[in-house]
């Protein structure tokens, strides 16, 4: 069997056994340690089973150190550390309600605030899953008490919370640039502006809907001044937070890991200060960011392995060859992949598409001489459309055990279907004006 066939025949193997649940480090690991097997095994002109065994076992008694003790990688678990220790301490709650606060009484107001919210608590957790639960255990609660429509109040939760995929610091962004080998700040620094610019258009699009159909969104209560100002009191650690972190990495004051380490020492300084760490919550800070990156480290070691099989299968090389190949403008191989990736995120979660792809798709990206660090933008933002998209979105999934049986799953797919509409516009955008991503990176 040639090595392109066996690539094949594993690739195929590979999206059986995510379609099961099998978890996606065990996927990744069984996939290339036996493809490895297979296409060593084969070299020459018999099948010399105890060849192929032998280098496999060789990368795997390697791979699982040499793939994870980088440097560069000692970014995520400081992340994580801050984002959980933040969530511990309860600033999340603080971040909505001064939210809700100052932007109340604005055409849809409280989904508007709750947009708002979940793009700051982003910036601090780095992950789409934990702002779309932390959040919508706050916000949705409201919405529902205030007469707002079910698709609307779980909607605008589930959706923005894939801005923590976007807007740095971002779990996503980190293994991108780690695979790729592109800068990690460089990432984080082009994700500020897209982000900013997909919380804007959410935004417009709600206050569009409330003002021309008000029982969507009915009006809130006035908020004296007062209150507005002292709401701000309970958010300025978490505002600091922010500014230091991505202020640091603009202007190459410390590195990403360094930004990681300092950002969690910003974030449980200002809880102790705060009064609202205990030992129970920090340990549980702790074990979660521990779970959090043992899970994502197998997972590294297993796309590791398979990136080192698909190379020796020469899959990545024949499909870059056959898209140079098309007499097309590159941009419709762009607009192909955006249907791959959307249509895999219908099924998948965004760090098994993003693992399993890019060893095939960025030789791809690189023949056709696109900017890696916008390409990188524009993958990432796929996935956040696969996060809310039928049949599995997984954010609509998490929305729906926040909710239980208030809200039918139907309504939150429903709710969430005008936002896909709106990360297509904003897609668009970013593709016919790519200095939306690289004018700050390229300011660096």
């Amino acid at each position: 069997m040639d090595p392109t066939t066996i690539g094949i025949w594993a690739t195929i193997g590979m999206i059986t056994m995510l379609l099961l649940r099998i978890p996606i480090a065990v996927v990744l690991v069984a996939t290339g340690y036996t493809g490895l097997v297979l296409v060593m095994a084969s070299r020459g002109d018999g099948f010399d089973l105890a060849q192929g065994l032998m280098t496999a076992n060789s990368f795997l008694g390697d791979l699982p150190y040499s793939s994870t003790a980088e440097y560069t990688f000692t970014t995520i678990p400081m992340f994580l550390l801050m984002g959980y220790l933040a969530t511990e301490a309860g600033f999340t709650r603080d971040i909505y309600q001064t939210a809700r606060m100052w932007l109340g009484r604005m055409p849809g107001g409280l989904a508007v605030a709750s947009s708002v919210g979940c793009a700051l608590f982003a910036a601090i957790s780095g992950s789409s899953l934990a702002t779309a639960a932390a959040m919508g255990r706050m916000a949705v609660p409201e919405m529902l008490a205030r007469g707002y429509d079910k698709g609307l109040a779980t909607g605008v939760v589930a959706a923005s919370g894939t801005l923590g995929s976007l807007i740095p610091p971002s779990i996503l962004m980190i293994l991108y640039a780690v695979f790729t080998d592109q800068s990690i700040a460089a990432m984080f620094v082009a994700g500020v502006i897209p982000g900013l610019l997909s919380l804007l258009i959410y935004v417009a699009m709600v206050m569009i809907r409330a003002r021309l159909n008000p029982a969507l969104a009915p009006p809130t209560p006035k908020v004296s001044w007062q209150d507005k100002f002292g709401s701000l009191k309970s958010t300025w650690g978490m505002l600091l937070l922010i500014v230091v972190v991505v202020s640091g990495l603009y202007s190459g004051l410390f590195t990403p890991s360094e930004a990681g380490a300092i950002g969690a020492s910003i974030a449980f300084l200002i809880s102790l200060f705060a009064r609202r760490l205990d030992r129970k919550k920090t340990s549980n800070a702790l074990l979660e960011t521990l779970k959090s990156t043992s899970m994502l480290f197998a997972a590294v070691i297993g796309a590791y392995m398979v990136t080192s099989f698909t190379a020796l299968t020469g899959i990545a090389a024949d499909l870059t060859s056959w898209a140079g190949g098309f007499d097309v403008h590159p941009a419709v191989v762009i607009a192909s992949l955006s249907v791959l990736y959307i249509f895999l995120g219908t099924f998948m979660g965004s760090i098994e598409i993003m693992l399993l792809t890019l060893p095939i798709v960025i030789p791809i990206v690189k023949g056709l001489e696109y900017d890696l660090i916008w390409f990188g933008i524009i993958m990432i933002k796929y996935l956040e459309i696969g996060l809310i998209s039928p049949p599995v979105g997984i954010n609509c999934f998490i929305l729906k055990a926040v909710v239980n049986d208030s809200v039918r799953l139907g309504d939150i797919f429903r709710g969430v279907s005008w936002f896909i509409v709106m990360d297509i516009v904003t897609i668009a955008i970013l593709v016919a004006f790519p200095e939306i991503v690289t004018f700050l990176p390229d300011l660096m």
